[in-house]
């Protein structure tokens, strides 16, 4: 496709029906920033936005968040799943705050040594809040390259095959509203068909309800809240005894919670 149509396209859309009004896009904050990008990983936008508000009433600031108990960090999260995602949110805060002064770093080397940050997470950050651009692939962009850029009956398409066009494409000037741009795009396509599919890295969501992380949440609730040992968690849920201490011994290892003397808490 002519890239400037492509490029043409893109634009058009986002000043039509962009999603312009989206909380963390009112803000040059990392640290707003950051919180959103974790929240956006594996959820979706409308359960984002509420939580995203009410987090950082509570945790204004990497500082208030770095000195905060684990418990009340997971206890706000609740709702949105991954709870290891909040537990590297808060790591994250700490080494912000311990290695850095509280401020956050502006390259991308620096930023993926944080925790639990990755590339495409790194680069967000340096568009949204610096403007500095840097080639980031993700799920809505991925799926728009792939739908512009490769035929339909095209599979297992690898980011190495879309990196250099990615590159090529990126608005050096203002790379924070063109990704935003790409965002909304690629959130378009997905209501009628997903090109992500076609990606050699796809892997389906399977459905929360039902699923061990729904029983992997709930368990961690009842910690958070008080259940102290694992006879109180099968009693209040109804799982099997092996269930809930397969999940437990899991979050142990990850350092969600703590057992001591055959109780557990965080």
């Amino acid at each position: 496709m002519n890239l400037s149509r492509f490029k043409k396209t893109i634009w058009d859309y986002y000043k039509k029906h962009g999603r312009h009004d989206l909380p963390w896009r009112k803000t040059k904050d990392p640290y707003n920033i950051l919180v959103s990008e974790v929240m956006l990983q594996q959820t979706q936008v409308p359960r984002v936005i509420e939580k995203y508000k009410s987090f950082l009433k509570k945790f204004p600031s990497v500082q208030v968040l770095a000195n905060a108990p684990l418990k009340d960090v997971l206890l706000e999260w609740q709702g949105l799943g991954y709870n290891r995602r909040a537990k590297y949110l808060k790591q994250c805060a700490e080494k912000v705050v311990s290695g850095y002064g509280g401020k956050f770093p502006k390259t991308l080397k620096e930023l993926v040594a944080l925790p639990g940050i990755g590339p495409a997470t790194a680069g967000d950050i340096l568009a949204f809040a610096y403007n500095i651009p840097v080639p980031v692939i993700e799920t809505n962009i991925r799926s728009v390259f792939i739908h512009f850029f490769h035929a339909p009956s095209a599979d297992s398409v690898s980011d190495k095959d879309l990196l250099p066009i990615i590159e090529h494409t990126l608005d050096m000037k203002n790379p924070k509203e063109w990704y935003w741009a790409l965002f909304d795009y690629g959130a378009f396509l997905k209501q009628t068909r997903n090109p992500n599919t076609q990606s050699k890295h796809y892997v389906k969501q399977p459905p929360f309800k039902g699923s061990n992380r729904e029983k992997r949440s709930q368990i961690l609730k009842l910690i958070l809240t008080g259940a102290k040992s694992e006879k109180e968690i099968v009693k209040a849920l109804g799982y099997e005894s092996e269930v809930v201490q397969k999940n437990i011994e899991q979050m142990v290892k990850e350092n969600l919670i703590k057992k001591e003397k055959g109780k557990f808490f965080v």
